[in-house]
């Protein structure tokens, strides 16, 4: 990556509004994109910022608005750009006090604290991150005051805001100039206000005195001051093996497309730390935006999957203080072992569609223990049942291993070998293809009716929907199970990709025959 000519291109450039891949699209999490495609510029930031502060007004949130931001290229510009309209338009924003960088979940807990505070003052958040993303990507995500990522409403608003902004050729946007800008922000120390608080959420004390050797990746990203607080604060035997923060990620070693991408779940990427883990009794890493986690013990680098079974049978037999009455979420293309464990455990089941913004409402509340998605972004409850972060908090994710290992003397992967003998073990996979716009749209309105197969594998179909069961909300798709597995078949909503995620419970044959179904329907 040429990093000059990403941040001349963010400067100087515009976005053809002729071209759809150009305007503001928030897809599941926030606007993505890179400055050097005319789709993350200095304007998209403008008139994001500006719709966002309008959104808050409109909703009468007046409270401080909490920014953080992860280490891309991109990041940084951005954040100036935020903090420029932010004091034009009069907001109360803070900041890192070091200066430094300020993980997604870390910006989430932060909003939750504030609004439990008892003030009529709510806050809310930006953060400026495209998670995982390649060195040249840029991202901006907007948190409500329920801490976590907006929901359709919100930022449907903000994405037709923020495009006619940019029709307007940015008259609207209230600018205040970047010195200025700087100083009017309020610095917060979010580090030592999250790390003081782990305690009411992991079992510190007990991860501490068993002196496990812990090594831990935070592949160039913004978890970095964060872990080393941790090992401080708990006195834990903790080795942060990259202390490298360079927005070319030159360190990473390729994902398996040949591409840079931090991605905690991927073997490839992962390829640092699983040549050292040998040295480690356990083993983790978080990307960029610390949203996610990779859990890596003497199996390597575990499936998200089976670590999500692994958490959650592990934290409703381990956390007293949790109502029984309390749900669990996952989203529908995560593993059926997760419902066999909800199952096996006598509590109920909350299947959502893609994109972790689903769940907030349910941790907010504290009706969901947890929420996980397969794509290793999950948060779950305080010890006493309260809302801890409604965002993915990668972070106490990685220590719950830790916990795990400790309590249980089991390894993470141990624990999921165990859970197979209960409930099977099954075989999962994500196939893409190429797709037109059309196709996609046909994808999307597909029926259950449409369904051209009443048996899938041999098997007969059980259910076919095409709105989830937990909340009704659609899916952008359609999920077809059977006693022995499912498929489900979704349209991208970022590249021109049809997304098949299919499972089977009686092994690689069985879910090659479900693929080969599966595909008629594209």
């Amino acid at each position: 990556m040429n990093l000059s000519k990403l941040l001349s291109a963010y400067k100087s450039d515009s976005p053809n509004l002729n071209n759809p891949a150009e305007g503001v699209t928030f897809g599941t999490s926030g606007h993505r994109g890179s400055s050097l495609t005319r789709s993350f510029n200095r304007d998209h930031i403008l008139a994001i910022t500006q719709a966002v502060v309008e959104w808050r007004a409109g909703q009468g949130i007046c409270g401080p608005l909490y920014v953080g931001k992860d280490t891309h290229g991109l990041s940084d510009v951005a954040m100036d750009t935020v903090l420029e309209v932010l004091a034009g338009n009069g907001v109360v924003t803070r900041v890192d006090a070091a200066g430094g960088y300020t993980p997604t979940p870390l910006v989430s807990h932060a909003i939750l604290v504030h609004n439990r505070s008892g003030t009529d003052e709510l806050a809310d958040g930006l953060i400026i991150t495209p998670s995982h993303n390649p060195p040249e990507d840029g991202g901006i995500k907007y948190n409500g005051p329920d801490g976590g990522p907006a929901g359709t409403e919100a930022t449907g608003w903000i994405e037709s805001r923020a495009n006619a902004l940019l029709e307007a050729g940015l008259v609207g946007v209230k600018t205040s100039p970047r010195r200025m800008a700087v100083v009017a922000a309020k610095p917060w120390d979010y580090v030592a206000h999250y790390v003081d608080s782990l305690p009411l959420v992991v079992d510190m004390a007990a991860i501490a005195a068993s002196g496990l050797k812990l090594g831990v990746d935070p592949m160039g990203g913004s978890a970095l001051a964060v872990w080393d607080a941790v090992a401080k604060a708990y006195g834990l035997n903790l080795e942060v093996v990259n202390r490298q923060q360079a927005p070319e990620f030159a360190f990473m070693p390729p994902d398996h497309d040949g591409k840079i991408r931090m991605d905690c779940s991927s073997t490839a990427a992962m390829a640092n730390l699983l040549n050292i883990q040998d040295r480690f009794d356990l083993a983790f890493a978080n990307d960029p935006d610390a949203d996610r986690h990779g859990i890596v013990d003497v199996a390597g680098l575990m499936n998200p999957n089976h670590y999500l079974a692994v958490c959650i049978d592990y934290l409703l037999s381990n956390r007293p203080e949790w109502p029984t009455s309390l749900k669990v979420g996952k989203t529908l293309v995560s593993s059926s072992m997760i419902d066999r464990v909800v199952a096996g455990k006598g509590r109920t089941l909350y299947e959502v569609p893609v994109g972790f913004k689903w769940f907030v409402e349910g941790l907010y509340k504290g009706e969901l223990a947890f929420g996980g998605e397969e794509s290793a972004g999950a948060s779950f409850l305080t010890l006493s049942g309260k809302p801890w972060s409604t965002d993915k908090d990668g972070i106490i994710l990685c220590l719950l291993a830790a916990e795990i290992r400790v309590k249980t003397g089991k390894l993470p992967s141990e624990y999921y070998q165990e859970l197979t003998t209960r409930y099977g073990a099954p075989v999962y996979q994500r196939k893409d293809f190429p797709a037109t716009a059309e196709q996609k749209q046909r994808l999307k309105s597909l029926k259950p009716a449409d369904l051209p197969f009443s048996e899938l594998a041999g098997d007969p179909v059980q259910e076919a929907f095409t709105t989830a069961p937990g909340n009704g909300a659609g899916i952008g798709g359609i999920k077809v199970t059977t006693k022995k597995g499912w498929f489900a078949a979704r349209p991208s909503g970022t590249e021109n990709l049809c997304k098949i995620y299919a499972e089977s419970f009686v092994g690689e044959e069985h879910l090659a025959d479900i693929f080969r179904q599966a595909e008629t329907l594209l």
